[in-house]
């Protein structure tokens, strides 16, 4: 648990108790995410996408500059519920979840700012939730 990490801080490396900190915080978002979601409930869900970034950002540190200015921009952006890095880290894609009807007014505003930020012209594709694997 976070409480038991915390009460060994002393003993760990730094960077050994923010990579751990990572681990053990994004664990309990997960199940957070999964009560969000079977909730309906877009804003929590779009807070834990948040805190995820940040951890992953400053805690174990897989993020860059340019994926941290996406996010960033997604976010800004309204109708934006929260943005966050997706894949192995180090760069490559973030993920965000947006109002269906804020969908094309987000992805031409995340486009230009970023390109303005950056100089780089992102790829920006539109998808829906579906209902996942499952058996069949």
């Amino acid at each position: 648990t976070l409480d038991q990490l915390n009460a060994a801080q002393a003993a760990l490396d730094p960077v050994v108790f923010r990579r751990a900190r990572h681990i053990v915080s994004e664990n309990a978002r997960t199940v957070e995410a999964k009560h969000a979601m079977d909730a309906g409930d877009a804003a929590e869900l779009g807070r834990l996408m948040r805190g995820s970034h940040a951890s992953l950002r400053d805690d174990f540190e897989v993020t860059n500059a340019a994926l941290n200015a996406i996010v960033a921009i997604a976010d800004a952006q309204p109708g934006c519920f929260g943005a966050r890095m997706t894949g192995a880290g180090f760069g490559g894609c973030a993920v965000a979840l947006v109002r269906e009807d804020a969908a094309q007014a987000f992805s031409e505003a995340v486009s230009a700012a970023y390109m303005a930020e950056t100089g780089l012209n992102p790829a920006i594709y539109v998808t829906g939730a579906t209902d996942g694997a499952n058996l069949l």
